[in-house]
């Protein structure tokens, strides 16, 4: 036996490690920047033929690897490497059309390869005489590393219910009559479909029913519900039995603790409720679909109506609905299996058994799979939870997601304040044992240093927030079922927020994707498609040469009229297509007048082959035969020109080949033209190539969309007799023959923007977000749209000479928003895929400082190379779009919105679709911000007297001896019940109005609590309200003859003129300071409030009544239910004993309003000063 080598090259830092032919090769592991490294690898024996012993093959071959991106996917990352310039030589092998492949995957290395090539790698040794010299050929292998990417295993008890299916492996025949269907010509019948269905059951999965036991636990102890539990289990043994005497206060905190965890445990499954409702509501806006075949019609109907025995057409870009069998594939049919597999490599679809495996063969499709390239038919072999997806599902269980931005943000502030709880609730608890009990034993006893230490935990942390967020969760819901926006997860929503770079496809997203085509030419003859009909009945050359045009664009388009809507006007019809098929077919069926011309062509032409449109190779291919028709010599003759027509042999099986596509990638395959003023075939010359070029530029700047339409005469005799359609080689053949084509004309199609786009690219701008075009499109045609849209504002946009390949990092100036416009030098630039593919380092950091940018022909590779260059500078990328081109940027950006009419792919892989406007994503980035504002606004709200004045009222008494200024138990009212209710009602503030004129947020850098709010929380808001109540509290004591001087240092002994106090009334008199200190609180919470409604804007421009874009009633109802609460405690008598509180005089209601007043003013002077002048020293430190 003889082994094979091949030497590769790669600059790849992860060791490579490829099977091929159930053998393991490695390479080593070289550093990246040492440039590439050459490998060599040993191959098993050649797989057929008989090798002469100590001859051996060798392969040596020469790559030059070159990285183009990655993507998060999965918990992992994966980049994809194209190995280019392969070169390899094969002494002794002679030529076969015989196609291999080497292809695997290595789970440990997480790295596959994909290698086909013409040629095989084991054949017959032949003599020396009879070898050929070395035979040096170029292929492209792709490359794909996967980094620490989780494995993907299907349940073991699924798997082994999968293993014994065998509907991928029975004959068609069987297959049909197991499913019971009929007639394949004509499919189900509506009646029968409709029994299976009601006997069936719908094609849905059974959703998870979620653990009830363990939801209402996370209902009642998640969030500070366990803390809430602890604190009142704490209170009870501090009643009794540690109570010595038992105090009556302590069981009622205990009380109230557990009847305040019961309402948040509520709240909390109202809200779950609530929030999954309306999500479910908005999901069934996007209801999924499917073309079947019913009746011997092509029907929609709604996925869920599937039944076992349906034909169903499968596109680029649907989502699989079922487990499909497949009866009819492209020659590119490939799925995605990933969801099922964790495979990220595509899977190409065949009609034949590929392995006894279900879930290996490539003739099935599987419910939840997407179809990421080509066309099929398919018969439904199995339903809803029968699927291989359904069994799955059925056996696992969701785990938990990665955090959000904002959960990580919340998680960071409650660790910090949790930590300086406990840390305080320590010290309290070390003085106590250390001194306080020695010293003043009688001072605090065991049962309320324990009440003490539980007060300051529970004061210390905000209880109200997780309710806010949980509330938050609810308006957002809302407010995206209003706009018509479908939310993959709502606490996504805040990520947007934080976008400042918005990437977005054009065709779909920016533009109505309602495509029609507005001109048409041949060569450079132009003719308006409204007069174009009049053209082709006149018997002149241009009209003969229309036709010709009209068979190629009719013949070759993936389009198709919905057969219920064909005896409606053309205009009326529904199309089954992309947009840019709708309108060439809807231009063809135009030119042919009353009837139905496309599908009487179909009738005298049988489609023999097929290349979808993709946005690699951009264009569409199709082969067709003359075959049946009243007369096919006439139907041939309207196909192509007069001299073609006569060399054209139809009784020997010539065939015509059409394209359609981009004209820059067809017109080097082109050597001639249709002539307008013959319709007859010219060579191609450079003064014609000028002319169409022409043609093209002018329409491209008018914002049209420009196809080429060519045509090509084969003949029989370039395809083997025993070589059929179905067979690769044919494919090969055709790809071959795919050159020397007649350019018929050129379409211009033109998609007007949606009427919305400037607006939104106007306040994006004010936003402070980048907004850039990503499309595929011709570069002149990119930027005219773009300038309709607002995103270009230059009439001579930079172009890639503007970028120094030389410059040095440091020269670069680095983009600032709030740099003035006549200041920047990196304004507008337009750039091509093929301009991306030049450019280094420098250049690309110069590309990031551009305030507008439009990429033009651009392929998935560079638009996800794109998303990762902003993102590698800090930029926080949002990306638009509706394509299966589109998928890879929208899984990697960090945040990827698709369109409600894309494919199914794009909204597989996007966080948010658009069902309605795309307007709405203003909606969505407001309220991304506004969360994050408005749960600044619930945290600078809740400290100053839930936190700090709480705080300081205890450790007044811990190191001074003086009586608490406020009890335990009103210390939890204010917590737990008034601060809670009032922070609910600032969740429901409505935008400020400069909101949208805000830079966005730098995750790095704006926190959620940092030290400018803790600075106005403490330093200025709970300071002015501290020495507010204590004075308050004090002036009690004063006003009934006990001054200050008595209470400091007293240590529970308070003594005026060396008499001590009587215990009862020193007891009753601290009760109605507590009271009182209690009711400054609440009051002065009042106008903290209306204060931390808004950052910068003052009360008058963001008033909280009146003006319904700024007015928040439920301030003044969160008021009033403090007010009652306050009354509630302190004139019930009943609650006086329980609670230790008695009334409050008068004047001590009034008072504390005063304060609150000044409070509320002297934050306005603030804001006033922050706002007139943006660079003082009160600005540099506002919140």
């Amino acid at each position: 036996m003889s082994d094979s080598s091949i030497d590769i090259e790669t600059p790849k830092k992860e060791a490579r490690r490829i099977r091929i032919h159930g053998a393991e090769i490695r390479a080593g592991s070289p550093d990246r920047d040492a440039g590439p490294v050459r490998r060599q690898f040993t191959l098993p024996p050649p797989i057929s033929g008989v090798p002469i012993p100590g001859v051996a093959f060798s392969r040596t071959l020469t790559t030059e690897v070159e990285p183009v991106g990655s993507s998060a996917r999965g918990g992992g990352r994966d980049e994809d490497d194209y190995i280019r310039m392969i070169k390899f030589a094969e002494p002794g092998i002679p030529l076969s059309r015989t196609r291999t492949s080497m292809s695997g995957m290595s789970t440990a290395s997480g790295i596959s390869a994909r290698i086909s090539r013409r040629g095989s790698f084991g054949r017959e040794e032949v003599p020396a005489e009879l070898r050929i010299p070395p035979i040096y050929r170029t292929l492209s292998i792709q490359v794909s590393n996967s980094v620490a990417r989780p494995e993907v295993k299907p349940p073991t008890k699924a798997a082994g219910d999968v293993a014994s299916l065998d509907w991928h492996t029975i004959p068609e025949p069987e297959l049909l009559a197991r499913v019971g269907l009929a007639s394949r010509p004509t499919g189900l019948s509506a009646s029968s479909a409709a029994t299976r269905l009601k006997e069936g059951g719908r094609n849905e999965i059974t959703p998870h029913r979620p653990n009830l036991v363990k939801k209402w636990l996370e209902y009642f102890f998640g969030g500070f519900g366990s803390l809430l539990f602890i604190a009142a289990i704490v209170s009870i043994i501090s009643w009794r039995p540690l109570g010595d005497p038992p105090e009556v206060p302590n069981l009622a905190l205990g009380v109230i603790l557990l009847v305040v965890i019961c309402i948040q445990a509520g709240f909390n499954a109202y809200q779950d409720w609530s929030t999954t409702r309306v999500m479910s509501s908005i999901g069934n806006l996007l209801p999924a679909e499917a073309l079947v075949l019913r009746d011997g019609q092509q029907t929609r109907i709604a996925a869920a109506e599937l039944v076992v025995g349906d034909l169903i057409y499968v596109n680029l870009g649907n989502k699989i609905p079922a487990d499909i069998r497949m009866l009819e594939v492209s020659s590119d049919l490939k799925f995605d299996r990933s969801v099922l597999t964790g495979e990220s490599d595509a899977i190409a679809g065949t009609v034949e058994c590929t392995d006894p495996n279900f879930m290996e063969t490539k003739n099935v499709g599987m419910q939840g799979t997407h179809c990421v390239s080509g066309s099929g038919l398919g018969v439904v072999i199995q339903t809803g939870d029968m699927t291989v997806f359904g069994r799955i599902a059925k056996l696992s269980s969701s785990g938990g997601g990665a955090m959000t931005t904002l959960q990580k943000e919340i998680l960071r502030f409650v660790i910090i304040i949790a930590s300086l709880a406990v840390f305080t609730a320590a010290l309290v608890a070390i003085l106590w044992g250390a001194w306080l009990k020695r010293d003043y034993p009688n001072y605090l006893n065991t049962s309320a240093i324990l009440i003490d230490i539980i007060t300051v935990a529970v004061a210390f942390i905000p209880e109200g927030l997780p309710v806010s967020v949980t509330l938050s969760l609810t308006i957002i819901a809302n407010a995206m079922k209003r706009n018509m926006v479908l939310c993959k997860s709502l606490t996504t929503v805040e990520t947007l927020g934080a976008v400042n770079v918005l990437c977005s496809d054009k065709t779909g997203t920016l533009t109505q994707n309602r495509m029609f085509v507005q001109n048409t030419a041949i060569l450079d003859h132009e003719v308006h498609s409204d007069r174009a009909r009049e053209v082709v009945v006149e018997d002149q050359p241009l009209g003969k040469a229309i036709v010709q045009l009209q068979h190629v664009a009719a013949l070759n388009d993936a389009a198709q009229f919905d057969a219920a809507t064909m005896t409606l006007p053309l205009l009326e019809r529904k199309i089954n297509g992309d947009a840019t098929d709708t309108a060439i077919l809807r231009f063809a069926e135009q030119l042919g007048g009353p009837g139905s011309y496309v599908a009487d062509l179909y009738k005298s032409f049988h489609k023999l082959f097929e290349i979808p449109f993709n946005s690699r190779n951009k264009f569409m291919l199709r082969v067709f035969r003359p075959q049946g028709g009243e007369d096919p010599t006439r139907d041939v003759a309207r196909a192509m020109s007069a001299g073609e027509t006569k060399d054209f042999d139809i009784e020997g099986g010539d065939m015509i080949l059409f394209v359609k596509g981009a004209p820059d990638v067809l017109m080097p395959r082109c050597a001639s033209y249709v002539h307008p003023d013959t319709a007859e075939v010219l060579e191609l010359d450079e003064a014609a190539k000028e002319r169409i070029a022409q043609l093209q530029q002018t329409w491209a700047s008018r914002g049209q969309r420009v196809l080429l339409l060519a045509r090509k005469v084969l003949k029989s005799k370039i395809v083997p007799q025993n070589v059929q359609p179905e067979d690769t080689e044919f494919a090969d053949i055709i790809m071959e023959a795919n050159t020397e084509l007649v350019i018929v004309g050129l379409v211009g199609i033109v998609d007007p923007p949606r009427t919305e786009i400037p607006d939104v690219v106007a306040i994006m701008r004010r936003a402070g977000i980048r907004f850039f075009m990503v499309t595929g499109d011709f570069a002149l045609t990119a930027a005219a749209i773009a300038r309709q849209c607002g995103i270009i504002t230059v009439d001579n946009p930079d172009d890639l000479s503007a970028l120094d390949a030389g410059a040095s990092f440091e020269s670069v100036v680095k983009y600032d928003p709030d740099m003035p416009e006549e200041e920047k030098r990196m304004k507008s630039i337009v750039l091509s895929g093929k301009d991306l593919e030049t450019m280094n380092e420098a250049q690309w950091e110069q590309l990031c400082q551009y305030d507008e940018i439009v990429f033009a022909r651009t392929t998935p590779e560079q638009k996800l190379k794109i998303v990762k260059e902003f993102q590698a500078r800090d930029n926080v990328v949002g990306m638009t779009g509706d394509g299966v081109n589109d998928a890879p940027s929208l899984k990697a950006a960090d945040i990827g919105i698709a369109m409600g009419g894309g494919s199914d792919v794009a909204m597989e892989a996007a966080d948010m679709v658009l069902l309605d406007s795309f307007a709405s994503m203003v909606v969505a980035i407001e309220y991304g911000r506004l969360v994050f504002d408005n749960l600044k606004k619930v945290i600078i709200y809740l400290l100053p007297a839930g936190s700090f004045s709480e705080l300081w009222a205890v450790l007044v008494t811990i190191f001074f001896g003086m009586p608490q200024a406020i009890s335990s138990i009103q210390m939890i009212i204010i917590s737990i019940l008034t601060d809670c209710i009032a922070s609910m009602s600032l969740m429901m503030e409505k935008p400020e109005a400069d909101l949208l004129t805000r830079k966005p947020r730098n995750l790095k850098k704006d926190r959620l609590a940092n030290s400018k709010l803790l600075g106005q929380a403490y330093g200025f808001l709970g300071l002015s309200m501290l020495v507010c109540a204590m004075s308050m509290a004090f002036r009690v004591y004063r006003k009934n003859g006990i001054p200050f001087s008595a209470l400091w240092l007293s240590f529970g002994t308070p003594k005026v003129n060396g008499v001590e106090i009587d215990a009862q009334f020193y007891q009753d008199i601290t009760y109605e300071a507590q009271s009182t200190y209690f009711v400054t609180l609440v009051l002065m919470q009042w106008f903290n409030l209306l204060a931390t409604r808004t950052r910068r804007l003052s009360i008058f421009q963001q008033s909280p009544i009146l003006n319904p874009a700024t007015s928040n009633y439920y301030l003044f109802g969160a008021m009033a239910i403090n007010l009652c609460i306050l009354f509630f405690f302190l004139y019930v008598p009943a609650f006086h004993h329980a609670f230790g509180t008695r009334p409050v005089q008068v004047e001590y209601w009034f008072i504390p309003l005063g304060f609150g007043t000044g409070l509320l003013i002297l934050d306005e002077i603030r804001k006033l000063i922050v706002r007139r002048f943006p660079q003082s020293f009160l600005a540099r430190i506002a919140w």
